[in-house]
């Protein structure tokens, strides 16, 4: 994957052009993440696009068992033309229909029965964006090694973890109301 690739995938997944920086982590199955994800565009309306930029990293978690899946579908939805667009489509989709990505207790329900092919199938029809053809691209690991390595080295290990012009915000939670980020990004 060319560095052109890299950074047009890291355009798609910012939001704004402030220059305030948060970085949001997130795994796109985890309730708390769906939470989170769900206030990022009022925050960032009440804020303004041009004072706080918001920059999603995804974090791919092992006990949310579909999660390398869906998480390779969002980096491959962001290296198309429109990946901003595509990458908010395909994770509001997921948002939206969670328990069809997710399993019960991380470990049981209808979901075991569930192939990739079929999960797949699942991401196409409730986002619209079809990425199956560069799905299988062997280049798209070194987007995916990049968000893994990117968070390890900041000490993330769990999502939703949020850091501010690189700095870790460990009281900063999914919970919080957008005007408890406001006034966290001293933006308020």
């Amino acid at each position: 994957m060319t560095n052109a690739v890299l950074r047009h995938s890291e355009q798609s997944l910012t939001w704004g052009r402030g220059e305030r920086v948060l970085e949001v982590f997130l795994e796109p199955t985890c309730p708390f993440s769906v939470l989170t994800f769900n206030k990022l565009p009022e925050l960032l309306s009440k804020a303004g696009d041009d004072r706080l930029q918001i920059k999603l990293r995804l974090q791919s978690q092992p006990w949310h068992l579909f999660s390398g899946i869906v998480v390779r579908y969002i980096l491959a939805a962001s290296t198309l033309a429109d990946g901003q667009v595509a990458v908010k489509a395909v994770m509001q989709s997921i948002a939206d229909h969670r328990e069809e990505f997710e399993f019960i207790d991380h470990c049981r329900g209808p979901n075991m029965q569930t192939t990739p092919e079929q999960l797949l199938q699942r991401l196409v029809a409730y986002s619209g964006v079809d990425v199956r053809e560069i799905f299988d691209q062997a280049d798209l690991q070194n987007l995916i090694k990049f968000q893994a390595k990117y968070a390890r080295q900041n000490g993330i290990h769990v999502s939703p973890s949020f850091m501010i012009d690189g700095l870790l915000q460990p009281t900063m939670s999914s919970q919080d109301s957008i005007e408890d980020w406001l006034k966290t990004l001293d933006l308020n």
